[in-house]
């Protein structure tokens, strides 16, 4: 994964931040600045495509209303049939959504005619699951939830664990950004005290 390998360069330039003088400094310095700078624009990068990239043209909007009366944690699980095992389902967390509110998500269908609808209440007591079939992909869906409902036993079981299965990818993948920004910022802060000291060093 890019994010880990991210980490490694940003963890070889805190260790190069040691080695600040010498006839290597120059070289020291802008390796670290390179990696530093590089892990930086990635990660902006990053944030932005998570935020737009569902607002693409081939996107169908998802609107799930909550009309019960507790608030329910919701998931979307898009179902592709003509890929492998491994890429067939791509999960989705819509969030908790309260009484009388909706959220909307949108997914890419273009290879997929079927997502679920699952709801939580609390850790992991499913009250909602609904298989909705969409022969319209220019349509946007409306997905009403008024009745606690599980309309298939087998494949909510299924949907739990593709659900649980994201909930570890999403905590493994908070820890490993959290670690690379931390370690942005401490290089960050270590290139620019050093510069700082340059500065004072030449104006004297």
């Amino acid at each position: 994964m890019l994010i880990i390998l991210i980490l490694i360069f940003l963890i070889f330039a805190l260790f190069l931040s040691g080695f600040r003088g010498g006839k290597w400094a120059f070289w020291n310095s802008l390796v670290r600045t390179v990696i530093t700078v590089s892990a930086a624009a990635y990660f902006t990068f990053w944030f932005v495509e998570k935020s737009v990239s569902q607002f693409l043209e081939n996107s169908l909007a998802i609107q799930v209303i909550n009309y019960l009366p507790q608030p329910i944690d919701f998931y979307i699980i898009r179902v592709q049939d003509q890929e492998p095992e491994d890429e067939k389902f791509s999960s989705k967390h819509v969030g908790q959504i309260r009484p009388e509110y909706f959220r909307i998500e949108y997914l890419n269908m273009q290879k997929s005619n079927e997502f679920w609808v699952v709801g939580y209440i609390g850790k992991g007591n499913l009250v909602y699951f609904s298989q909705v079939a969409v022969p319209n992909k220019n349509e946007d869906q409306i997905i009403e939830v008024r009745n606690y409902i599980n309309r298939s036993l087998k494949l909510s079981a299924m949907a739990t664990e593709k659900v649980e299965g994201l909930k570890y990818e999403n905590i493994k993948l908070s820890i490993w950004v959290t670690l690379d920004l931390l370690l942005v910022f401490l290089n960050a802060v270590l290139l620019f005290r050093s510069k700082k000291k340059k500065l004072r060093g030449f104006s004297l």
